[in-house]
């Protein structure tokens, strides 16, 4: 029996300030999206185009207030072929919340506060 990883899911509040994020941020593009009939809710799926994993995205219609991420301990990590490049992107950007330079990482916050690693391709 094996198993391969497929996706990641994560709800966000406003669907097209999310997609916008991830595809500026990191490039990704949208390769599917799954609206419900009764349009309660709405899936969207994000790849790298390397990797074959996947981001999905849930919108849920009746939220009304953005997401409690509590301690936020929970990341998802890219890796950069250019990190010194990919940083200063995302300075402009105004999306890095962390650096650790001792370790050569640094993170990225999301519209709704999901944070995303990211450290040097090996």
């Amino acid at each position: 029996m094996t198993f391969r990883m497929v996706h990641n899911n994560i709800n966000v509040f406003d669907l097209e300030k999310s997609v916008t994020f991830y595809k500026t941020a990191l490039g990704m593009k949208e390769v599917r999206r799954k609206v419900a009939d009764d349009g309660s809710f709405v899936l969207v799926f994000l790849e790298d185009g390397l990797s074959g994993h996947q981001v999905e995205l849930t919108w849920l219609r009746d939220r009304k207030e953005p997401y409690n991420l509590g301690d936020n301990e929970i990341h998802m990590a890219v890796a950069a072929d250019d990190l010194e490049a990919a940083r200063a992107f995302h300075r402009e950007l105004g999306c890095i919340c962390y650096e650790n330079p001792s370790m050569g990482i640094y993170f990225i916050s999301d519209p709704d506060g999901y944070w995303t690693e990211v450290v040097p391709a090996k």
